[in-house]
Protein backbone atom coordinates (compact mmCIF):
# COMPACT_ATOMS: atom_id res chain seq x y z
CA UNK A 1 0.00 0.00 0.00
CA UNK A 2 1.34 3.46 -0.93
CA UNK A 3 0.07 6.35 1.15
CA UNK A 4 -0.55 9.91 -0.05
CA UNK A 5 2.37 11.01 2.10
CA UNK A 6 4.86 8.63 0.49
CA UNK A 7 3.52 9.08 -3.05
CA UNK A 8 4.55 12.74 -3.14
CA UNK A 9 8.19 11.89 -2.48
CA UNK A 10 10.56 11.48 -5.46
CA UNK A 11 11.10 7.83 -6.29
CA UNK A 12 8.71 7.00 -3.46
CA UNK A 13 8.15 3.43 -4.55
CA UNK A 14 11.90 2.73 -4.69
CA UNK A 15 12.48 4.34 -1.28
CA UNK A 16 9.52 2.53 0.25
CA UNK A 17 11.06 -0.81 -0.62
CA UNK A 18 14.04 -0.02 1.58
CA UNK A 19 12.65 2.28 4.31
CA UNK A 20 9.83 1.15 6.63
CA UNK A 21 6.63 3.11 6.25
CA UNK A 22 6.79 4.53 9.78
CA UNK A 23 10.28 5.94 9.15
CA UNK A 24 9.14 7.42 5.83
CA UNK A 25 6.24 9.32 7.43
CA UNK A 26 8.29 10.43 10.46
CA UNK A 27 11.02 11.88 8.21
CA UNK A 28 8.39 13.60 6.04
CA UNK A 29 6.75 15.23 9.07
CA UNK A 30 10.13 16.45 10.34
CA UNK A 31 11.03 17.86 6.94
CA UNK A 32 7.73 19.68 6.52
CA UNK A 33 8.17 21.35 9.91
CA UNK A 34 11.83 22.09 9.26
CA UNK A 35 11.83 25.37 11.20
CA UNK A 36 10.49 23.68 14.31
CA UNK A 37 12.87 20.77 13.72
CA UNK A 38 15.90 23.07 13.47
CA UNK A 39 14.92 24.97 16.61
CA UNK A 40 14.45 21.83 18.72
CA UNK A 41 17.62 20.20 17.34
CA UNK A 42 19.46 23.41 18.23
CA UNK A 43 17.98 23.38 21.72
CA UNK A 44 18.92 19.73 22.26
CA UNK A 45 22.41 20.42 20.87
CA UNK A 46 23.00 23.25 23.32
CA UNK A 47 21.78 21.12 26.22
CA UNK A 48 23.92 18.12 25.26
CA UNK A 49 26.89 20.40 24.59
CA UNK A 50 26.59 21.86 28.09
CA UNK A 51 26.35 18.38 29.62
CA UNK A 52 29.39 17.08 27.70
CA UNK A 53 31.47 20.19 28.43
CA UNK A 54 30.62 20.34 32.15
CA UNK A 55 31.02 16.59 32.66
CA UNK A 56 34.45 16.48 31.02
CA UNK A 57 35.58 19.68 32.74
CA UNK A 58 34.51 18.60 36.24
CA UNK A 59 35.89 15.09 35.76
CA UNK A 60 39.25 16.52 34.72
CA UNK A 61 39.18 18.99 37.60
CA UNK A 62 38.39 16.30 40.16
CA UNK A 63 41.05 13.97 38.76
CA UNK A 64 43.57 16.82 38.98
CA UNK A 65 42.60 17.59 42.59
CA UNK A 66 42.83 13.93 43.61
CA UNK A 67 46.21 13.60 41.86
CA UNK A 68 47.56 16.65 43.68
CA UNK A 69 46.33 15.38 47.05
CA UNK A 70 47.60 11.82 46.56
CA UNK A 71 50.88 12.70 44.88
CA UNK A 72 52.50 13.24 48.28
CA UNK A 73 50.78 10.60 50.40
CA UNK A 74 49.59 7.01 50.42
CA UNK A 75 45.98 5.97 49.98
CA UNK A 76 46.02 4.21 53.37
CA UNK A 77 48.50 4.51 56.24
CA UNK A 78 48.76 1.86 58.93
CA UNK A 79 49.94 3.11 62.34
CA UNK A 80 50.76 1.41 65.64
CA UNK A 81 48.09 1.71 68.38
CA UNK A 82 48.29 4.77 70.61
CA UNK A 83 49.21 4.61 74.28
CA UNK A 84 46.12 4.30 76.49
CA UNK A 85 45.44 6.14 79.73
CA UNK A 86 46.38 4.53 83.01
CA UNK A 87 44.43 4.78 86.27
CA UNK A 88 46.76 5.53 89.20
CA UNK A 89 45.74 5.57 92.91
CA UNK A 90 46.40 8.65 95.06
CA UNK A 91 49.45 8.73 97.27
CA UNK A 92 49.10 6.59 100.38
CA UNK A 93 49.67 9.63 102.55
CA UNK A 94 46.49 11.11 101.17
CA UNK A 95 44.50 7.89 101.60
CA UNK A 96 43.57 8.34 105.25
CA UNK A 97 39.98 9.11 104.31
CA UNK A 98 37.30 6.54 103.74
CA UNK A 99 36.88 7.76 100.15
CA UNK A 100 39.67 6.59 97.80
CA UNK A 101 39.96 8.65 94.59
CA UNK A 102 41.77 7.88 91.36
CA UNK A 103 43.83 10.03 89.00
CA UNK A 104 43.70 9.44 85.23
CA UNK A 105 47.11 10.30 83.82
CA UNK A 106 47.39 11.05 80.09
CA UNK A 107 50.25 8.94 78.68
CA UNK A 108 53.10 10.31 76.63
CA UNK A 109 52.89 9.25 72.99
CA UNK A 110 56.26 7.80 72.03
CA UNK A 111 57.39 6.43 68.71
CA UNK A 112 57.07 2.68 68.57
CA UNK A 113 57.14 -0.01 65.92
CA UNK A 114 54.24 -1.94 64.43
CA UNK A 115 54.34 -5.46 65.87
CA UNK A 116 55.24 -8.16 63.34
CA UNK A 117 55.06 -5.65 60.52
CA UNK A 118 56.64 -7.99 57.95
CA UNK A 119 53.86 -10.58 58.20
CA UNK A 120 51.27 -7.79 58.32
CA UNK A 121 52.70 -6.25 55.14
CA UNK A 122 52.55 -9.62 53.38
CA UNK A 123 48.94 -10.12 54.50
CA UNK A 124 47.87 -6.72 53.18
CA UNK A 125 49.82 -7.12 49.93
CA UNK A 126 47.85 -10.31 49.24
CA UNK A 127 44.58 -8.32 49.08
CA UNK A 128 43.39 -7.94 45.46
CA UNK A 129 42.68 -4.20 45.87
CA UNK A 130 46.22 -3.41 47.08
CA UNK A 131 48.93 -2.24 44.68
CA UNK A 132 51.96 -1.38 46.87
CA UNK A 133 52.82 -1.72 50.57
CA UNK A 134 55.83 0.30 51.73
CA UNK A 135 57.32 0.36 55.28
CA UNK A 136 58.60 3.65 56.67
CA UNK A 137 60.19 5.07 59.83
CA UNK A 138 59.60 8.67 60.87
CA UNK A 139 60.76 10.89 63.71
CA UNK A 140 62.17 14.28 64.64
CA UNK A 141 65.79 15.38 64.51
CA UNK A 142 68.01 18.47 64.52
CA UNK A 143 70.42 19.64 61.84
CA UNK A 144 73.10 22.25 62.43
CA UNK A 145 75.15 24.05 59.80
CA UNK A 146 77.41 26.81 61.04
CA UNK A 147 75.40 29.11 63.32
CA UNK A 148 72.07 27.92 61.90
CA UNK A 149 70.01 25.01 63.24
CA UNK A 150 66.72 23.58 62.10
CA UNK A 151 64.28 21.04 63.47
CA UNK A 152 63.47 18.52 60.77
CA UNK A 153 61.35 15.45 60.20
CA UNK A 154 63.27 12.33 59.24
CA UNK A 155 61.49 9.88 56.95
CA UNK A 156 63.22 6.58 56.36
CA UNK A 157 61.92 4.71 53.32
CA UNK A 158 62.66 1.84 50.98
CA UNK A 159 63.07 3.78 47.71
CA UNK A 160 62.15 0.79 45.54
CA UNK A 161 58.70 0.72 47.18
CA UNK A 162 58.07 4.24 48.43
CA UNK A 163 58.88 5.94 45.14
CA UNK A 164 56.06 3.91 43.57
CA UNK A 165 53.70 5.65 46.00
CA UNK A 166 55.22 9.14 45.85
CA UNK A 167 56.94 9.77 42.48
CA UNK A 168 59.93 11.67 43.86
CA UNK A 169 61.64 11.74 40.44
CA UNK A 170 58.92 14.20 39.31
CA UNK A 171 59.49 16.44 42.35
CA UNK A 172 63.26 16.87 42.13
CA UNK A 173 64.57 20.36 41.38
CA UNK A 174 68.27 19.50 41.77
CA UNK A 175 70.11 16.19 41.83
CA UNK A 176 68.31 12.89 41.54
CA UNK A 177 65.84 10.80 43.53
CA UNK A 178 68.43 8.38 44.84
CA UNK A 179 69.10 7.44 48.46
CA UNK A 180 71.75 4.85 49.18
CA UNK A 181 73.43 4.14 52.50
CA UNK A 182 74.47 7.72 53.43
CA UNK A 183 72.32 9.80 51.06
CA UNK A 184 69.65 12.30 52.09
CA UNK A 185 66.97 14.15 50.13
CA UNK A 186 65.94 17.59 51.44
CA UNK A 187 63.28 20.18 50.57
CA UNK A 188 63.94 23.42 48.73
CA UNK A 189 63.17 25.64 51.76
CA UNK A 190 65.56 23.71 54.01
CA UNK A 191 68.26 23.86 51.34
CA UNK A 192 67.84 27.64 51.09
CA UNK A 193 67.81 28.17 54.86
CA UNK A 194 71.00 26.16 55.38
CA UNK A 195 72.71 27.14 52.12
CA UNK A 196 72.92 23.53 50.96
CA UNK A 197 73.43 22.22 47.45
CA UNK A 198 73.76 18.76 45.97
CA UNK A 199 76.97 17.14 47.18
CA UNK A 200 77.12 18.97 50.55
CA UNK A 201 77.30 17.08 53.81
CA UNK A 202 74.71 17.42 56.55
CA UNK A 203 74.93 16.14 60.13
CA UNK A 204 71.71 14.94 61.72
CA UNK A 205 71.25 14.44 65.47
CA UNK A 206 68.25 12.91 67.23
CA UNK A 207 66.94 13.39 70.79
CA UNK A 208 68.39 10.05 71.95
CA UNK A 209 71.93 11.26 71.13
CA UNK A 210 72.40 9.29 67.91
CA UNK A 211 73.98 11.19 65.02
CA UNK A 212 74.99 10.55 61.44
CA UNK A 213 76.44 12.55 58.57
CA UNK A 214 74.65 12.34 55.22
CA UNK A 215 75.45 13.47 51.69
CA UNK A 216 72.78 15.62 50.00
CA UNK A 217 71.94 13.71 46.81
CA UNK A 218 68.87 15.70 45.77
CA UNK A 219 66.60 18.65 46.53
CA UNK A 220 62.84 18.27 46.07
CA UNK A 221 59.74 20.45 45.96
CA UNK A 222 56.58 18.92 47.44
CA UNK A 223 54.49 21.96 46.56
CA UNK A 224 54.16 22.95 50.22
CA UNK A 225 56.50 25.47 51.86
CA UNK A 226 56.19 24.00 55.34
CA UNK A 227 56.86 20.47 54.07
CA UNK A 228 59.85 21.66 52.05
CA UNK A 229 61.30 23.28 55.20
CA UNK A 230 61.04 20.19 57.42
CA UNK A 231 60.85 16.97 55.42
CA UNK A 232 63.96 14.91 54.69
CA UNK A 233 64.27 11.38 53.30
CA UNK A 234 66.95 8.84 54.14
CA UNK A 235 67.31 5.06 53.69
CA UNK A 236 65.09 3.10 56.06
CA UNK A 237 67.99 1.39 57.84
CA UNK A 238 69.72 4.71 58.49
CA UNK A 239 66.50 6.11 60.00
CA UNK A 240 66.04 3.00 62.15
CA UNK A 241 69.56 3.43 63.52
CA UNK A 242 69.17 7.16 64.19
CA UNK A 243 65.79 6.81 65.90
CA UNK A 244 66.74 3.71 67.92
CA UNK A 245 64.23 1.48 66.16
CA UNK A 246 66.44 -1.14 64.56
CA UNK A 247 64.25 -3.59 62.67
CA UNK A 248 61.07 -1.63 63.37
CA UNK A 249 58.80 0.65 61.36
CA UNK A 250 56.38 3.36 62.46
CA UNK A 251 54.01 3.11 59.49
CA UNK A 252 53.00 1.00 56.50
CA UNK A 253 51.98 3.06 53.47
CA UNK A 254 49.48 1.39 51.15
CA UNK A 255 48.27 2.33 47.67
CA UNK A 256 45.24 0.81 45.93
CA UNK A 257 44.16 0.23 42.36
CA UNK A 258 40.96 2.22 43.07
CA UNK A 259 41.64 5.34 45.16
CA UNK A 260 37.96 5.77 46.05
CA UNK A 261 37.86 2.34 47.73
CA UNK A 262 40.38 3.52 50.35
CA UNK A 263 37.96 3.93 53.26
CA UNK A 264 36.31 0.54 52.64
CA UNK A 265 39.67 -1.26 52.45
CA UNK A 266 40.96 0.63 55.54
CA UNK A 267 37.98 -0.52 57.59
CA UNK A 268 38.49 -4.08 56.38
CA UNK A 269 42.17 -3.97 57.37
CA UNK A 270 41.29 -2.66 60.85
CA UNK A 271 38.67 -5.39 61.28
CA UNK A 272 41.02 -8.18 60.20
CA UNK A 273 44.21 -7.03 61.95
CA UNK A 274 43.21 -4.59 64.70
CA UNK A 275 45.76 -2.07 63.38
CA UNK A 276 44.79 1.58 63.02
CA UNK A 277 44.29 2.26 59.29
CA UNK A 278 43.70 5.85 58.15
CA UNK A 279 42.54 6.36 54.56
CA UNK A 280 43.15 9.50 52.54
CA UNK A 281 39.39 9.99 52.43
CA UNK A 282 39.27 10.18 56.22
CA UNK A 283 42.37 12.36 56.64
CA UNK A 284 41.20 14.72 53.86
CA UNK A 285 37.54 14.74 54.82
CA UNK A 286 36.92 18.39 53.87
CA UNK A 287 38.49 17.89 50.44
CA UNK A 288 36.45 14.74 49.81
CA UNK A 289 33.30 16.59 50.88
CA UNK A 290 34.11 19.27 48.30
CA UNK A 291 34.60 16.61 45.61
CA UNK A 292 31.22 15.06 46.46
CA UNK A 293 29.61 18.51 46.34
CA UNK A 294 31.04 19.05 42.85
CA UNK A 295 29.70 15.68 41.74
CA UNK A 296 26.26 16.49 43.14
CA UNK A 297 26.26 19.88 41.41
CA UNK A 298 27.24 18.27 38.11
CA UNK A 299 24.45 15.72 38.44
CA UNK A 300 21.91 18.45 39.22
CA UNK A 301 23.02 20.47 36.17
CA UNK A 302 22.67 17.45 33.89
CA UNK A 303 19.25 16.61 35.34
CA UNK A 304 17.81 20.10 34.82
CA UNK A 305 19.31 20.39 31.33
CA UNK A 306 17.86 16.99 30.47
CA UNK A 307 14.43 18.07 31.73
CA UNK A 308 14.54 21.22 29.59
CA UNK A 309 15.49 19.12 26.55
CA UNK A 310 12.62 16.69 27.24
CA UNK A 311 10.03 19.46 27.61
CA UNK A 312 11.30 21.11 24.44
CA UNK A 313 10.88 17.94 22.40
CA UNK A 314 7.47 17.22 23.93
CA UNK A 315 6.17 20.74 23.19
CA UNK A 316 7.27 20.58 19.54
CA UNK A 317 5.63 17.19 19.05
CA UNK A 318 2.41 18.34 20.71
CA UNK A 319 2.25 21.19 18.19
CA UNK A 320 3.08 18.72 15.43
CA UNK A 321 0.13 16.49 16.44
CA UNK A 322 -2.22 19.46 16.19
CA UNK A 323 -0.79 20.56 12.84
CA UNK A 324 -0.82 17.04 11.36
CA UNK A 325 -4.17 15.93 12.74
CA UNK A 326 -5.78 15.92 9.25
CA UNK A 327 -2.92 13.81 7.81
CA UNK A 328 -3.17 11.48 10.81
CA UNK A 329 -6.92 11.10 10.22
CA UNK A 330 -6.35 10.27 6.52
CA UNK A 331 -3.71 7.70 7.41
CA UNK A 332 -6.01 6.11 10.00
CA UNK A 333 -8.89 6.02 7.48
CA UNK A 334 -6.60 4.23 5.00
CA UNK A 335 -5.98 1.45 7.52
CA UNK A 336 -2.87 2.60 9.40
CA UNK A 337 -3.04 1.15 12.89
CA UNK A 338 -2.76 3.03 16.16
CA UNK A 339 0.57 1.31 16.90
CA UNK A 340 2.01 2.60 13.61
CA UNK A 341 0.91 6.16 14.43
CA UNK A 342 2.50 5.71 17.85
CA UNK A 343 5.75 4.53 16.24
CA UNK A 344 5.80 7.52 13.86
CA UNK A 345 5.82 10.06 16.67
CA UNK A 346 8.17 8.03 18.85
CA UNK A 347 10.58 7.93 15.92
CA UNK A 348 10.35 11.70 15.58
CA UNK A 349 11.26 12.14 19.24
CA UNK A 350 14.15 9.70 19.02
CA UNK A 351 15.48 11.31 15.83
CA UNK A 352 15.26 14.80 17.32
CA UNK A 353 17.17 13.62 20.40
CA UNK A 354 19.80 11.78 18.36
CA UNK A 355 20.28 14.61 15.87
CA UNK A 356 20.62 17.19 18.63
CA UNK A 357 23.01 14.95 20.53
CA UNK A 358 25.29 14.55 17.50
CA UNK A 359 25.51 18.32 17.08
CA UNK A 360 25.79 18.83 20.85
CA UNK A 361 28.68 16.37 21.22
CA UNK A 362 30.52 18.23 18.48
CA UNK A 363 29.87 21.56 20.22
CA UNK A 364 31.03 20.16 23.56
CA UNK A 365 34.21 18.71 22.04
CA UNK A 366 35.05 21.99 20.29
CA UNK A 367 34.35 23.89 23.52
CA UNK A 368 36.74 21.66 25.47
CA UNK A 369 39.50 22.18 22.89
CA UNK A 370 39.01 25.95 22.98
CA UNK A 371 39.00 25.97 26.80
CA UNK A 372 42.25 23.97 26.98
CA UNK A 373 43.94 26.39 24.61
CA UNK A 374 42.57 29.52 26.31
CA UNK A 375 43.08 28.61 29.99
CA UNK A 376 46.80 28.21 30.65
CA UNK A 377 49.16 28.41 33.62
CA UNK A 378 51.48 31.43 33.84
CA UNK A 379 54.29 29.31 32.34
CA UNK A 380 52.13 28.46 29.30
CA UNK A 381 51.46 24.84 30.28
CA UNK A 382 48.00 23.30 30.29
CA UNK A 383 46.12 24.14 33.49
CA UNK A 384 45.22 20.49 33.97
CA UNK A 385 44.96 17.52 31.68
CA UNK A 386 41.51 16.48 30.52
CA UNK A 387 40.87 13.10 28.96
CA UNK A 388 37.98 13.31 26.51
CA UNK A 389 36.53 9.83 26.85
CA UNK A 390 34.56 8.32 23.91
CA UNK A 391 32.25 6.73 26.47
CA UNK A 392 31.08 10.24 27.48
CA UNK A 393 29.95 11.01 23.92
CA UNK A 394 28.34 7.58 23.54
CA UNK A 395 26.45 8.03 26.80
CA UNK A 396 25.28 11.48 25.67
CA UNK A 397 23.97 10.08 22.39
CA UNK A 398 22.13 7.22 24.08
CA UNK A 399 20.65 9.35 26.86
CA UNK A 400 19.51 12.10 24.47
CA UNK A 401 17.84 9.54 22.21
CA UNK A 402 16.09 7.88 25.16
CA UNK A 403 15.04 11.31 26.47
CA UNK A 404 13.55 12.08 23.05
CA UNK A 405 11.61 8.81 23.06
CA UNK A 406 10.27 9.39 26.56
CA UNK A 407 9.35 13.01 25.79
CA UNK A 408 7.49 11.98 22.66
CA UNK A 409 5.44 9.27 24.37
CA UNK A 410 2.58 11.53 25.52
CA UNK A 411 2.17 13.31 22.15
CA UNK A 412 2.40 9.94 20.40
CA UNK A 413 -0.40 8.54 22.56
CA UNK A 414 -2.51 11.60 21.77
CA UNK A 415 -1.91 11.16 18.04
CA UNK A 416 -2.73 7.45 18.19
CA UNK A 417 -5.99 8.13 20.05
CA UNK A 418 -7.34 10.62 17.48
CA UNK A 419 -10.67 9.64 15.92
CA UNK A 420 -10.17 9.50 12.11
CA UNK A 421 -13.51 11.19 11.28
CA UNK A 422 -13.03 14.02 13.75
CA UNK A 423 -9.41 14.51 12.66
CA UNK A 424 -10.34 14.75 8.95
CA UNK A 425 -13.13 17.24 9.64
CA UNK A 426 -10.61 19.32 11.66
Amino acid sequence: MVSPVSSTLPNASAIARWIPFEWLVALRFLREGRVQTLFIVGGVAIGVGVIVFMSALLSGLQANFVKRVLTGQAHIQLLPPKEVSRVLPLDVALADTTQRDNIVQAPLQRAKSIDQWQSLANQIQSMPQVAVVSPSVSGSALVVRGATSRAISILGVDPDLYFKIVPMAEKMTHGKASITVNDILIGTELATDLGLTVGDKLRVTTANGNANTFLVSGIFDLGNKSANARTTMVPIRAAQSLLGMVGGVTALDVTLHDVYAAETVAQRITTQTGIQADSWIKTNEQFFTAVNAQTTANTAIRMFVGLSVAFGIASVLVVSVVQKSREIGILRAMGITRSQILQIFLLQGGLLGLGGALVGCTLGWVGLLIWQQAERNPDGSVMFAMSIEPSLFLAALVLASITGLIASFAPALRAASLDPVVAIRG
